[in-house]
């Protein structure tokens, strides 16, 4: 039965779902403690996360268009089939994608403020004289 199958696939994702909320609190845990190898491991997995997300949302959405047409939505689906536990599973991803965007957004402002930082760092040994040898295209020999 197809609403068995997208109901097993939407589990999948909110397990998914809980497992790139989980990594994103961990990135957030690298980015404050400045761990870049850490952070950088996370990067990679958050990527192949995502991309078994996407290939999940893909298939639910080719069930779903399948048995009920193009406009269904879950709230839809549940009123139709009389499955209350996709009404639970619809809340579950709201509060989900909610928390997801707001560790996101945190996690992005911290990465941007760290590049901030780290520019004006750069800018300030440059301009002190005290830059990374090869700044501006020149290599400094110890030869004479």
């Amino acid at each position: 039965m197809p609403a068995e199958a997208a109901e097993h696939i939407l589990e999948e994702e909110l397990k998914g779902y809980k497992e790139l909320l989980a990594l994103l609190q961990r990135e957030r845990t690298c980015l404050l403690g400045l761990e870049t190898e850490a952070f950088c491991s996370l990067a990679k997995e958050k990527d192949t996360l995502v991309m078994k997300l996407r290939l999940l949302d893909e298939e639910r959405q080719r069930i779903v268009k399948r048995q009920y047409g193009n406009d269904m939505n879950l709230q839809r689906i549940a009123a139709e089939t009389g499955n209350r536990r996709l009404l639970d599973i619809r809340s579950t991803f709201l509060s989900l994608v909610q928390s997801i965007d707001e560790l996101n957004n945190l996690n992005r402002l911290l990465i941007d403020r760290s590049l901030d930082y780290l520019k004006g760092t750069t800018r300030f040994l440059s301009t002190s004289g005290m830059g990374c040898p090869g700044d501006k295209g020149v290599l400094y020999s110890g030869e004479a």
